[in-house]
This record gives C-alpha cells, sequence and structure tokens, in this order.
C-alpha cells in the first residue's frame, strides 16, 4: 500500500512545488499594459504574464494608457512573480509584486486593467473593478474603451471581425449620484493628490474647471 502512495505524494509534492515558487529579479521591459520582462538574480530573462487580469490591446482605446500604467510601476524596479502557471506562449503566469504592492490588483484599481474572468481565481479583484468603474477611473471614464473586452477584441482580430475591433460610438454612462461630502471641497488641481482623484472630481463631482480647454482632462499637467 505504502509503495503504491509514495509516487503520487511525490508528484503532488512537486507540483505544490512548482505552484508555490516565486521568482525574483528586475524589471527590464514592459510588452503592454499586462506583459513583462524580467530579469531574475540569475541572469535568465522571464517574459511573465501578469495573472487573472487583462488589459487593452495597443490597438485599443487605453492601450497605450494601461502600458504607461504598468511601466511607471514596474519597469526598473525589483520584482518578486508569485508563479500561477504557464501559458501557451511559455509566458510564466503570476502576481507581480513591487515592495510588497500587488501590481496586478493596483492596475485594475487604477482602471487600467479589466478582471479576466476566464482565469480569475482572487474574486477579491472583482470588488476592486467595481471600485474602478464607480469612480470612473483610467478606462471606465473612457466609454469606447469599455465597449469590447480584450479578450474578444483579440477573438475577433483572429477571425476577422473589423466591428468588433472599431471603437464604437460612445454612449453615455449614466452618472453617479454623490452627495457634497462624498465629493470632498477640493476645487483646484493643487489640491489633487493623483490623476486619478482629479478624474474622479471632474466626472463625478461635476467640478469643471479641472478641465479649463473643455477636451475632457482634467489637470493637463498632473494627467498627461
Amino acid at each position: 500500500m505504502f509503495r503504491r502512495l509514495l509516487p503520487f505524494a511525490i508528484f503532488s509534492l512537486l507540483t505544490f512545488n512548482a505552484a508555490a515558487e516565486t521568482i525574483v529579479g528586475t524589471v527590464v521591459g514592459i510588452s503592454d499594459g499586462d506583459t513583462l520582462t524580467l530579469l531574475t538574480n540569475d541572469k535568465r530573462q522571464a517574459k511573465v504574464r501578469l495573472g487573472e487580469i487583462d488589459t487593452p490591446e495597443s490597438g485599443q482605446p487605453y492601450g497605450a494608457q494601461a502600458k504607461k500604467e504598468l511601466s511607471d510601476l514596474a519597469f526598473g524596479r525589483q520584482a518578486a512573480v508569485d508563479v500561477q502557471d504557464t501559458d501557451r506562449y511559455g509566458r510564466t503566469v503570476g502576481r507581480v509584486r513591487v515592495d510588497n504592492l500587488d501590481i496586478n490588483s493596483e492596475l485594475v484599481r487604477r482602471g487600467a486593467a479589466w478582471v479576466y474572468r476566464q482565469y480569475l481565481r482572487d474574486r477579491s479583484l472583482l470588488e476592486i473593478e467595481a471600485g474602478a468603474r464607480a469612480r470612473r477611473a483610467g478606462l471606465w471614464a473612457l466609454p469606447e474603451a469599455q465597449q469590447t473586452p480584450p479578450w474578444e477584441w483579440r477573438t475577433a482580430k483572429r477571425v476577422g471581425d473589423p466591428q468588433l475591433m472599431q471603437p464604437q460610438a460612445p454612449q453615455s454612462l449614466p452618472r453617479l449620484k454623490l452627495s457634497t461630502s462624498t465629493c470632498g471641497a477640493k476645487r483646484t488641481c493643487g489640491q489633487m493628490a493623483s490623476c486619478e482623484e482629479a478624474r474622479y472630481y471632474l466626472n463625478q463631482c461635476d467640478v469643471r474647471r479641472l478641465d479649463g480647454d473643455g477636451d475632457g482632462v482634467p489637470c493637463e499637467k498632473m494627467c498627461r
């Protein structure tokens, strides 16, 4: 009996160790909003796909901004990747941490990424995404960026469906009803702590003075 169980126990242990692996190194490249290159401490390069999230493709609205968000958070920094899997392209899939900040969830919080439902493990990401939608953070402030999730856009590209790949006509989003106390008393760009906060005050609190030239972008020096 013991001899029959021993191979299974060894296999289970190896599987657990592979799933629990963490690789550490410096982020030396950013391919897009959810893919980076890690130079490990033993001088190997690893292509890393951030797990459980999906960011707009380069040809989609907000694709370039999502890439910039990941670059701002991780490029040139020491990172740890908690490995979850290896995808069909040979990329390491996992949760990326920089200075104990979970980059995957931070991208969702900033509105730079969708939660990738098909590969979701951490359901708390859905709450974070819902909060980003409510604040109209990042891509959620752009109706055209919400029309097609990136996984559907890639499928449309493969099958050659141009209708799904093109931004659709913007549709107005219902404005949340917020109390004055929720919005706070901030009224100038100098009072904003971040571009995200400035967008929140412009779009949710209707502080139009933040958008002096009327182009929809508040506090130009902060948000460009």
